[in-house]
């Protein structure tokens, strides 16, 4: 019997047997400990399951059960499983070089607690995406690539990879065996580079260059036996994008790839490549920002690739962050390419737009990246690195000094965890929306200061997630085909609902 009925069953035996009150209180005490959250299968008929989390803390995805009821309010949220949009690959995070690092520097104990809370899809709140970086990035512990000595027969893994992503990347997969990962490379090895597409003079420099078209193949060799190297460590890649920021030549490791350079990396060498290695890793175009960095010659950088047929069918879609512009060009790429996915792949908080300010942070960047990116059709939805220290590191020079992580741990101990706002956002979809998962109508009327969406699982359950941006608590109804209730909103507050549909 599942530890919910048995909870259930003892709690209606109260009424006779008033001296297990007691047991009752130390069980549900231990249920708390252990079991944090429920699948949905340990719901009973008519029983929802909320999560909720409020801007001063007083909630933390605290879970709470009610039964469904037909109490009404004067905003009602009418959900619509016939009307149907993407369908979802999962949340989650960046997992860095310095997110292991910080990770493996903790006792064992409070890691592995720390994951399986994360990860868990059944125990916890179910992390399922999370993206890596192909080398290093602007938070690894050195800047390198996997085949810094020239000529693509030097490719190898290098420490970073051995002794700290793939060590964390294999206990999570312990956790949660069906985890998709995306890689991304912050640039290519030097010897691959120029400084323009004109002189093609060499370019040594981890900041900045061009991709040599000479190294076009090898290049994308080099993609595949990385992913091949993955393989082999029992680590599958979902997907990749050619380049991280390709319109970024500032970042402690870049490159530059206009749109032109990009259509022809992936159709000349990248597709055939990993077709020829029979590997089925998606490619997602792009992963920069909405606005294009505002180069007029980028505008649409996706679209541009599309137009080309012999590289759009090597393309699963396109990947987007949000440091500039704004979350509609999703619906305007969608709009003019229904046939391909989007992706959001970063967004990071720090001290440029109080990142600490948890009333601030939690309600915007539900708002902007939680429900904002899936209801403009993002089928995933991440963001930067999972963990950092106290310190906003570790950090290379030249990359961001300013960053706070999803969660800070306390350099003093290496086991002090502090959650900020992309940990919560993460957490309120990943917790109810399951992979698989379709984004389903859902309409309301009667007050604007209330954010959600509606998804219905592989399991037939269904899932809202709500965002209160109001000062005030909000009371709605939620109508399905076949459930209704109400619920009271707390004020600046997300909550996140599942039933058995």
């Amino acid at each position: 019997m599942r530890i919910l009925n048995f909870y259930n069953l003892l709690c209606c035996h109260l009424i006779v047997r008033p001296y297990l009150i007691g047991l009752s209180i130390l069980f549900t005490f231990l249920l708390s400990i252990y079991h944090p959250v429920f699948a949905v299968d340990g719901l009973g008929k008519g029983e929802v399951e909320a999560y909720v989390t409020t801007n001063t803390r007083s909630h933390e995805l605290k879970r709470v059960t009610f039964k469904a009821n037909s109490l009404s309010s004067r905003t009602t949220i009418h959900l619509d499983r016939n009307t149907r949009f993407q369908e979802m690959d999962g949340f989650g995070a960046a997992v860095t070089g310095s997110t292991c690092y910080n990770l493996l520097k903790m006792d064992k104990k409070s890691r592995t607690q720390f994951l399986r809370e994360t990860f868990d899809p059944v125990a916890g709140y179910g992390h399922s995406y999370i993206r890596i970086a192909i080398g290093c990035s602007d938070f690894s512990l050195s800047e390198y690539t996997c085949c810094d000595a020239e000529g693509i027969e030097n490719f190898a893994l290098q420490e970073e990879e051995l002794q700290y992503v793939i060590p964390v990347l294999k206990e999570i997969l312990a956790i949660n065996p069906t985890i998709k990962i995306l890689g991304s490379p912050w640039t290519s090895p030097q010897w691959m580079k120029v400084d323009n597409l004109t002189d093609l003079n060499p370019f040594h420099s981890w900041t900045s260059g061009h991709l040599n078209p000479q190294y076009y193949q090898d290049y994308a060799i080099y993609f595949v036996r990385w992913i091949e190297a993955f393989q082999q460590e029992g680590i599958d890649i979902f997907a990749i994008t050619p380049q991280n920021e390709p319109l970024n030549r500032r970042n402690s490791a870049s490159l530059f790839m206009g749109w032109l350079e990009q259509r022809d990396f992936i159709k000349s060498a990248l597709g055939p490549q990993l077709k020829k290695a029979g590997l089925r890793t998606k490619i997602f175009a792009f992963d920069h920002n909405y606005n294009y960095d505002n180069m007029a010659d980028q505008q649409g950088y996706p679209l541009h690739i599309y137009e080309d047929d012999a590289a759009a069918q090597y393309i699963t879609g396109a990947a987007y962050h949000n440091y500039g512009g704004n979350r509609q060009e999703l619906l305007r790429v969608h709009d003019r390419r229904p046939d391909k996915q989007l992706l959001f792949t970063e967004t990071s908080i720090g001290t440029w737009n109080h990142g600490r300010d948890f009333d601030k942070r939690l309600i915007e960047d539900m708002e902007e990246v939680g429900l904002g990116t899936v209801n403009n059709w993002c089928t995933g939805v991440m963001v930067w690195n999972l963990m950092l220290d106290s310190d906003r590191g570790p950090w290379r020079e030249g990359g961001c000094k300013t960053c706070y992580g999803a969660v800070d741990i306390d350099r003093k101990d290496y086991k002090t965890i502090t959650k900020n706002s992309h940990y919560y956002v993460i957490s309120h979809l990943s917790v109810v929306v399951k992979p698989g998962a379709v984004r389903i109508g859902s309409t309301g009327m009667g007050d604007e200061e209330l954010v959600y969406t509606g998804f219905e699982n592989k399991d037939g359950s269904i899932a809202l997630v709500l965002l209160n941006k109001s000062k005030e608590a909000r009371t709605i109804s939620v109508v399905d085909k076949a459930t209704r209730f109400s619920y009271t909103v707390p004020a600046k507050s997300v909550v996140s609902y599942l039933w058995k549909g």
